[in-house]
């Protein structure tokens, strides 16, 4: 099959990982193909009565540790390429922190700036009944991404439930909490995020009151990251998104920094520093740089511009391999994505499990069970790259490539 730019990328990262396994050509072909593409097209009635047709997806890519997991986004620039690599990395990120979760992912090419609620309802419902039959909590349980939110999920949920006849909360997970959604998922990536850099902080021996943290994204992840490290005592000196940033080397009002961001929709205008661009704060001599906006910001063409000690990947693909490569031949210590940016897919996790009880957690438990998930799996990560002597991201893939191929052997082929 042909691939794009992106899963190729992802190739190059899984590569890698297969040969310090030295993983048999058999399992290596399994392993490097999706399981299952899935592409619809979704005709929507338009608000002004005309008829568009969008295009959209669903992967699933490997699902011997479970069903398939993953963000459904909506977005313009959304291709199977695209899907088919986030439904990769989601297999591996599941196996990372060890849930019984495969990968999948999905996606509808549309601008949802440009469309209404109704459009957007009507989009998600057809969207949903095109790929009705390959979802469910035992095959394929979707999330919110790009452009996703809590509202899309209940539609998703009652869609799905009127196709089977009965209520489904199990069949995807980021509902609103009124509905089956779990206490404390909406802060659960930025919390997975905040947990891995502290683990690292703590790893090489820094003070995380003496740390000065650069946030690349001020969405959910950024946002909630960078709050939790300021209430732990880290110095949050640089904020960025799409349309503009904030420095102050003494440290920002993060709470309300926050406040402006939901006021104005950006960070642009925030009087409580300097004006940074995104290319800017990726230069910046800080401690740790925290990219949580999309893939593909760190490459070659400002790898050599990065003066951070430490990378925590809040965002998927945010270092091309390239740039990996470089900016680890410097010493750069990069806490991969599918290990910091976790924090979503294991708190869905519990999402599901809860769902499926019919018995719900309070949040302290949830954030305690999310704390310890993300802990255990850096220091499984951390164990990993000091036995085969790599770096944080061969050593997360070697991770997981082997719990995957390992359940892929044991259950044998079936022909």
């Amino acid at each position: 099959m042909a691939h794009g730019t992106i899963f190729s990328a992802m190739l190059q990262e899984f590569d890698v990982a297969a040969r310090i396994l030295q993983l048999d050509p058999g399992l290596w072909e399994i392993l490097t193909h999706p399981k299952r593409q899935i592409v619809v097209s979704c005709p929507v009635q338009m608000d002004d009565g005309h008829i568009e047709v969008f295009t959209g997806y669903r992967v699933q890519y490997n699902v011997a540790l479970g069903p398939a997991k993953g963000g459904i986004r909506y977005h313009p620039q959304v291709s199977l390429d695209e899907v088919t690599t986030l439904a990769a990395w989601m297999t591996w990120k599941c196996a990372v922190v060890h849930i019984p979760f495969g990968g999948g992912k999905g996606g509808v090419a549309c601008d949802p700036e440009r469309m209404s609620q109704r459009e957007l309802e009507a989009l998600t419902r057809r969207y949903i009944g095109e790929i009705v039959d390959a979802i469910g909590p035992e095959k394929d349980i979707p999330a919110p991404d790009i452009n996703t939110n809590a509202q899309t999920m209940a539609w998703i949920m009652d869609t799905y439930s009127m196709h089977v006849g009965h209520t489904t909360t199990a069949v995807v997970t980021g509902k609103p909490v009124e509905l089956g959604g779990s206490a404390g998922r909406r802060e659960a990536t930025g919390r997975g995020v905040m947990v891995a850099t502290c683990d690292a902080i703590t790893h090489l021996k820094r003070d995380l009151r003496q740390t000065t943290i650069g946030v690349q994204g001020c969405g959910n992840v950024g946002s909630v990251a960078a709050q939790l490290l300021a209430e732990r005592g880290a110095r949050i000196v640089a904020v960025t998104n799409s349309r503009g940033g904030v420095y102050n080397d003494k440290g920002l009002d993060v709470p309300k920094l926050m406040e402006h961001v939901e006021t104005h929709r950006t960070v642009d205008g925030f009087g409580g520093g300097e004006r940074l661009t995104n290319a800017e704060l990726l230069a910046l001599k800080l401690d740790v740089l925290i990219p949580a906006a999309i893939e593909g910001q760190i490459t070659m063409e400002n790898a050599a511009d990065v003066q951070a000690a430490v990378i925590v990947e809040g965002a998927n693909g945010p270092v091309t391999p390239d740039a990996d490569n470089l900016l680890c031949s410097r010493g750069v210590f990069i806490v991969p994505d599918i290990l910091a940016n976790s924090g979503g897919v294991t708190a869905s996790y519990f999402e599901w499990v809860q769902d499926r009880y019919g018995y719900f957690w309070e949040e302290q438990e949830v954030v305690a069970r999310l704390e310890a998930t993300i802990s255990r799996a850096f220091q499984a990560v951390l164990q990993t790259s000091e036995t085969h002597k790599v770096d944080l991201r061969t050593a997360a893939y070697v991770l997981a490539i082997d719990r995957v191929a390992t359940v892929t052997r044991m259950r044998g082929m079936y022909s």
